[in-house]
């Protein structure tokens, strides 16, 4: 690892980020940072293998291959993203550790895509329980079967490994900073602003333009949606408003490329509003810029979130126009002069239809929150202001040792929850011979050998008690049966001993032994053991 802390003279940087034309937010964002930093500190750009540069871009940045990077002790700064395109600066971070700046706190779709994807199942799982321990072999498995929720993908943020390698951290928001130390305590993180340089305004005339291009009428209402399209970003709940009443002489222009995972097109026409939910797929940059200057409001809803800062809706704000957030997460910490937040749950559309009408019937309501969006903007996300923290912030995290991998403190797995239950019977006390009529005192001991935590069968459900059966044959019917309660937990390499006086029954010539998750199967049918003795002729 270079040795950055005693590197003399200003900050030297190895900056290493997608850049335009890659079709990323984060391209753009290095793109429009890039200027500044170079004022504050030596920044030299790396270029990330496989990806393309746009000739202007190569000409004044001069980037440089990574076989340099971190060489003659400067520190690396990787932009990491959720995104394909951030594979190879997460190989290279993983390599030659430096800063991460986390535009997303959560990195799962990112594995996903580039394990799943190309059908490497074994690295998948490999990695999600180096970060997640047993959690993520739990749910690697179900992966492999086919059963992966999106709850899981948003809950196991699949970055620690690669955060742990790391100097340190650069977030844009206190709430990704919180979530990052909550899963990774210890490590050093600083929060710094988004650099979003402040556009000239875009003409009435322009904004107008758009809409006779796009068939949006003059005087009706238009509310927009910007950037890629996806489920998370709860388009189809801005089309299920647009269906009631205070929406009624609305309409909608969904700027961006629109997710496979969306028919925005064939909602819109189930809802009866498809002559007003205008689709316009992806725009370039001056083109979506007039596309937010011809609405009256714009409308960013989120849930769940990878964490990410928005740079759309900065750009949004930016513009001089206000937005609609979802009252969750990140989103929660914009100023109420600038966003218009609208709570999660089952009034939803109803809150967002009754919200957005009545704001956009305000003219002098909107046009004072477009003022402060746009003072928002200058204020807080100036790209200068933004560089002179980045710097201060490396050069804090520069000198710091990284933490390393730390042994995972998370409640082991329990048999509530897990499907592997191996382990060890030994009975004693039960040899031949035994009568027809009489009794013995036997000793069960069990040893739990798997991860699993063997719940007591007093807590329920998953709780684990122990089945004596007479049999007439192996696999047949119980003549008599026997239950011993576990009364405590035991954990991997515990072990309990049962003592039980069992009588033999008339019809009794097979004894079977097997301890049971309550309610749900033995053991036998989560690779556990089951212990069985043959009295014949006894």
């Amino acid at each position: 690892m270079p040795d950055v802390s005693s590197t003399p003279g200003p900050l030297c940087i190895d900056y290493v980020s997608p850049l335009p034309p890659v079709r990323s937010g984060i391209a753009d964002y290095s793109r429009d940072l890039l200027p500044h930093l170079a004022r504050h500190c030596d920044v030299r750009v790396v270029a990330v293998p496989g990806q393309p540069i746009s000739p202007e871009l190569v000409e004044a940045l001069k980037p440089v291959d990574v076989e340099d990077l971190g060489h003659d002790g400067r520190l690396p700064l990787f932009h990491m993203g959720n995104n394909l395109h951030h594979a190879e600066v997460w190989k290279l971070a993983m390599a030659t550790p430096g800063v991460v700046a986390l535009h997303d706190v959560v990195l799962h779709h990112l594995l996903i895509e580039a394990t799943l994807g190309t059908g490497d199942h074994d690295t998948y799982a490999r990695r999600l329980e180096a970060d997640h321990g047993w959690i993520g072999r739990l749910v690697a498995r179900a992966r492999r079967w086919g059963e992966l929720s999106d709850a899981a993908v948003f809950e196991l943020p699949a970055h620690r490994d690669l955060l742990c390698r790391q100097r340190g951290v650069l977030v844009h928001s206190r709430w990704a900073a919180l979530q990052v130390e909550e899963e990774n305590p210890g490590i050093e993180i600083r929060v710094v602003p988004m650099a979003v340089p402040l556009p000239e305004r875009v003409a009435a005339e322009e904004a107008m333009e758009f809409r006779r291009r796009h068939g949006l009428p003059a005087d009706r209402p238009l509310l927009g949606s910007f950037g890629f399209q996806t489920p998370i970003k709860r388009t189809d709940v801005v089309v299920r408003a647009m269906a009631e009443p205070e929406l009624a002489d609305a309409h909608l222009v969904v700027a961006g490329e629109v997710s496979p995972a969306l028919d925005l097109e064939a909602l819109a026409k189930e809802l009866g509003v498809a002559e007003r939910v205008h689709i316009t797929g992806f725009l370039d940059y001056d083109e979506f810029e007039a596309a937010i200057t011809a609405c009256d409001l714009c409308l960013n809803l989120r849930y769940p979130t990878a964490g990410e800062t928005s740079a759309s809706l900065l750009r949004v704000l930016a513009l001089g126009r206000p937005a609609v957030v979802s009252n969750y997460a990140q989103f929660a910490e914009l100023s109420s002069e600038v966003a218009i937040k609208i709570p999660l749950g089952e009034d939803e559309v109803t809150s967002l239809a009754r919200t957005v009408g009545e704001t956009v019937s305000d003219t002098v309501t909107l046009a004072g929150m477009g003022e402060a969006a746009r003072e928002f903007v200058r204020r807080q996300h100036d790209p200068d202001r933004a560089a002179r923290e980045f710097v201060e912030a490396l050069g804090e995290l520069a000198t710091i040792e990284p933490l390393g991998l730390q042994e995972l403190t998370i409640e082991p797995p329990t048999t509530l929850l897990w499907q592997d239950l191996p382990g060890e019977i030994e009975v004693a006390n039960a040899e031949l011979p035994w009568q027809v009529g009489s009794a013995k005192q036997l000793s069960v001991r069990l040893r739990n050998s798997g991860p699993a935590r063997w719940l007591p069968t007093k807590e329920q459900p998953g709780g684990v008690i122990l089945d004596v059966q007479w049999r007439r044959e192996p696999g047949g019917d119980a003549v008599a049966r026997t239950w011993a309660e576990l009364p405590r937990h035991v954990d991997e390499g515990d072990q309990f001993e049962f003592r039980l006086e069992l009588r033999r029954p008339r019809e009794g010539r097979f004894l079977v032994v097997e301890p049971h998750v309550e309610g749900i199967a033995g053991f036998s049918k989560f690779g556990g053991p089951t212990w069985i003795a043959d009295y014949a002729g006894q």
